[in-house]
């Protein structure tokens, strides 16, 4: 375990990312209260507000009609995913323009490491960074920068003073800075954890500045604890590579989609999305899951389990086979729909026996050759254009290709 001793790492956090992207490419947006939806929707909430939405009061999460009530003056734009994307390239490449990105944290904040010649000029080369961006790209869209000995403490510095902030937590500083912060200002401590914690009488920062590592890893439950206790006291956290566990996605359906075969039609163009990412990462599934869900966020749940499959025909049937143990288990209608690939195993390390002459295993490599021909002829005209069966267009669109907090969709995946 190292201790550094000077500013190792710098972290890039956007303001108000999918807002000000919009502001920036639509210039008549600027100034004005905007709200980011998913889809064109009176019943969905707000995925992200601009700084001047924020000022009235405006949250992410506030459902469109409170949040017409509140600020009438509201602009709502839908996501427009891809955009997002092409314009995360723009600002890796700016921000490259003066440090390497070591890391994609989420498609609004970056890691930098600094060499040991760097760290005494770190608030410089954060500046640096916030120039590059405004030159290259624009002053509407504005990032706060943190600068610390290790990634978490980086990503805190970042957050301390947005937004356009430039922060810089130094070893030698500690604890200091990070007395005046809220619990649930540290990355990792959530409510429920906030909770946690004060029950056991840990109730502010200094508080858990004093708590030793073997405690907070007992009331964690797991290593994360011990591991937060590091990153706080400005300790280097190595963390074990993670290996992939799924391809999947989820849906909140239209009014109009809630019966029963209307979540059918849109899970079958999901599964078909999710497997599609599945063999371009280079697995099979050994597993489906199917969630079906009410209002109440309770519904029902079915999983297959089949040997290492990645052909859509193969998928398609397991899904079919799912929906209709939920009809027999009367689940009439759905809310939302969520679909999962699991159980994965690359595909280098199945053995194919080629000799198989039975109908079945011809069958199953046929469909495996087709699923390949179907996804490099859709990959190259950005569309769907070869599929299996009925194939659907969910109103809101970007059916597989939302960005999600740490997946970023690629250019395939529109």
């Amino acid at each position: 375990m190292r201790k550094p001793t000077g500013l190792e790492r710098l972290y890039v956090d956007f303001d108000s990312f999918f807002a000000s992207a919009e502001q920036h490419l639509q210039p008549h947006l600027r100034g004005r209260p905007v709200g980011i939806i998913p889809v064109d929707s009176e019943h969905t909430g707000l995925i992200a507000v601009s700084r001047e939405a924020k000022a009235l009061g405006l949250k992410r999460g506030t459902f469109v009609r409170d949040a017409r009530r509140q600020c009438p003056g509201l602009v709502l734009v839908t996501a427009r995913h891809e955009v997002y994307v092409d314009l995360h390239k723009t600002i890796i490449a700016a921000i490259e323009t003066v440090l390497p990105v070591k890391a994609v944290c989420s498609i609004d904040e970056m890691l930098c490491a600094l060499l040991p010649s760097e760290s005494a000029q770190g608030l410089a080369l954060g500046r640096r960074v916030k120039e590059a961006v405004a030159s290259r790209i624009g002053p509407t869209l504005t990032c706060s920068v943190g600068l610390g000995p290790n990634d978490l403490l980086a990503k805190i510095a970042a957050e301390m003073h947005k937004p356009d902030g430039l922060v810089a937590l130094h070893p030698d500083d500690l604890p200091g800075p990070l007395l005046s912060l809220e619990l649930t200002d540290v990355p990792g401590i959530a409510r429920g954890n906030a909770a946690r914690l004060a029950r056991a009488g840990i109730g502010d920062m200094a508080a858990l500045w004093r708590v030793q590592p073997k405690e907070l890893r007992r009331l964690w439950g797991s290593v994360e604890g011990e591991r937060l206790w590091m990153g706080l006291h400005g300790y280097t956290v190595e963390r074990p590579e993670t290996r992939r566990r799924m391809f999947g996605h989820g849906r909140v359906l239209p009014a109009d989609w809630r019966s029963l075969g209307g979540a059918y039609a849109a899970a079958r163009v999901l599964l078909a999305k999710a497997s599609r990412r599945m063999r371009r990462a280079g697995f099979a599934a050994k597993a489906l899951a199917l969630w079906l869900t009410n209002r109440n966020s309770a519904g029902w749940y079915g999983e297959e389990h089949f040997q290492p499959t990645w052909d859509d025909p193969s998928l398609l049937a397991s899904l079919s086979r799912l929906f209709l143990h939920a009809e027999r288990e009367e689940m009439h209608s759905s809310r939302s729909v969520h679909v999962a690939l699991h159980d994965l195993v690359p595909l280098q390390e199945i053995e194919d026996d080629l000799f198989d002459a039975a109908p079945e295993a011809q069958l199953k490599r046929r469909m495996e050759y087709l699923s390949a021909i179907a996804d490099q002829l859709n990959v190259s005209y950005r569309k769907t254009l070869l599929h299996w069966g009925p194939w659907v267009t969910i109103p809101g669109g970007y059916a597989g290709a939302k960005i999600a907090f740490n997946r970023i969709p690629d250019a395939e995946d529109f």
